[in-house]
């Protein structure tokens, strides 16, 4: 399996027929939170309070993408991501940073509404980093307007995906590295910082060539100043995924790949470097001392420091 023109070419309408059903949800609660360690911008392991806001999905229908399942398909209403965020905070334990994950671009006002951000910044300016998502395109001005309204460092995520322009361009994700060059440099300019996400082994790629691709991503990301990657193993189960799976144009990547990825560009010592470990089971199928290498990567995450192997 290696990158090849004749990969398929799919449009969002063949992407949207592989899905499966939503999954029920509520546009006045978030349909998941959580209070998780994470290495800080300032060296040290913090609390981060990460809510996952039920909005409308994002316009863009991505290749590799399954957030689609916890969205609604209409904007929710007035108040309603406000409501859900007081709601959060108030069941979460006490966190320095607060990630404002919403499936999609928290800069759509499709999806977050722009009347409710005085409200959210109400909510949020307590924290230390406030980390919210959004596609490369949808970076403007309004990005250092919001970081004035909250009073405190604003983190926008991006997905980056890959640096390789063929297999960025099969993804579906109608933008270009230059776009997401762009993008970092506005956002470098408002003094917004960057996180990008990473795929590892996206479809029509090989092992070895996913290995080499995520790599060479995370190297791009540092290079357009970026703090922060996230190194992210392509899963199946959005439906387009899993036809490709069944027609030999994707496979998910393995434990040990992560682990190389991971090896090479921690080492670098350039920015933080996140090997995303949910769910991280499925790509241990057959190897041996998982429980310990993942803890490896664990530690990994939390320290920012390669650590030597020992098995």
């Amino acid at each position: 399996m290696v990158n090849s023109e004749s990969f398929p070419r799919l449009t969002n309408a063949d992407i949207v027929a592989a899905r499966g059903l939503r999954n029920p949800v509520d546009p006045w609660r978030p349909y998941h939170s959580l209070v998780e360690r994470e290495c800080s911008a300032y060296g040290e392991v913090e609390n981060v309070a990460t809510i996952f806001l039920t909005n409308r999905e994002c316009p863009w229908k991505c290749l590799m993408c399954d957030l689609w399942k916890n969205t609604t398909q209409s904007t929710v209403p007035l108040g309603a991501i406000p409501a859900q965020i007081e709601f959060a905070l108030n069941e979460l334990p006490k966190a320095s940073s607060v990630k404002l994950y919403n499936s999609g671009n928290f800069f759509d006002r499709n999806a977050v509404p722009e009347v409710d951000r005085g409200r959210i910044a109400e909510l949020i300016r307590e924290f230390r980093t406030v980390i919210v998502e959004n596609h490369p395109k949808l970076c403007g001005p309004e990005i250092g307007r919001f970081q004035d309204l909250i009073g405190t460092q604003l983190e926008v995520a991006m997905g980056l995906e890959t640096s390789d322009p063929a297999t960025l361009a099969r993804l579906n994700k109608q933008m270009t590295i230059d776009d997401f060059a762009g993008a970092c440099k506005i956002l470098r300019q408002l003094g917004v910082q960057i996180r990008a996400f990473v795929l590892l082994r996206p479809p029509g790629v090989s092992e070895g060539d996913g290995i080499q691709q995520a790599i060479e991503s995370v190297r791009f990301a540092f290079d357009q100043g970026v703090s922060c990657c996230a190194v992210i193993p392509t899963r199946s189960g959005n439906g387009i995924l899993d036809r490709l799976e069944q027609s030999n144009w994707f496979k998910s990547p393995t434990l040990s790949s992560l682990e190389a990825v991971m090896d090479c560009t921690v080492a670098w010592q350039r920015g933080r470097v996140f090997a995303d470990l949910w769910d991280i089971e499925r790509f241990s199928e057959g190897e041996s001392n998982v429980a310990e290498r993942v803890h490896r990567l664990e530690t990994m995450n939390l320290t920012q420091q390669w650590i030597q192997p020992t098995w």
